[in-house]
């Protein structure tokens, strides 16, 4: 993931946030869903992304890449740990998992969507539950569970 355009669409969208709070987004590929330390706050979402496969070169759209949110807030210190899984190719034996590339439009929806539940889990805001939907992808093939590394974790909706 292009980490430097993560991070300056976060700062960007912090912005509406309480001004003396400071927030700070982190990549960690540790964390899991429905297992969020003690005080953090668990957002999950879908979005559309490309893969490339790193052994030959084969790329493939999904609109079923999953990323991980874990947030909290602390003294005025907010952190937000984010994961997005991974996807391998299905042609290549042994392929390694590849991470994804979400266009800068989807960010700022994924972005903008996890500002509404930092405002509602953090700052205790009725905000309701509307979220901006992201933007498909045109996907020729169905998603495929064995080559998802949220469906093989068992994490993945559509795993079952």
């Amino acid at each position: 993931m292009a980490q430097p355009e993560w991070m300056s669409i976060f700062q960007i969208k912090t912005n509406d946030l309480p001004e003396e709070d400071s927030w700070r987004l982190q990549f960690d590929d540790n964390i899991v869903p429905d297992s969020p330390n003690s005080g953090w706050k668990q957002y999950i979402r879908n979005t559309s992304a490309w893969f490339k496969c790193t052994s030959c070169g084969r790329g493939w759209p999904s609109n079923k890449v999953m990323v991980l949110f874990n947030m909290r807030l602390t003294k005025r210190e907010g952190v937000v740990k984010v994961r997005a899984f991974r996807q391998n190719c299905k042609k290549c034996s042994a392929a390694p998992m590849e991470k994804p590339t979400i266009t800068p439009e989807n960010i700022d929806i994924l972005l903008e969507n996890l500002m509404k539940k930092i405002r509602i889990k953090c700052y205790h805001e009725d905000l309701g539950e509307a979220q901006t939907p992201y933007q498909t992808l045109e996907v020729k093939s169905p998603h495929e569970p064995a080559h998802c590394e949220a469906c093989i974790a068992g994490y993945c909706s559509q795993s079952s």
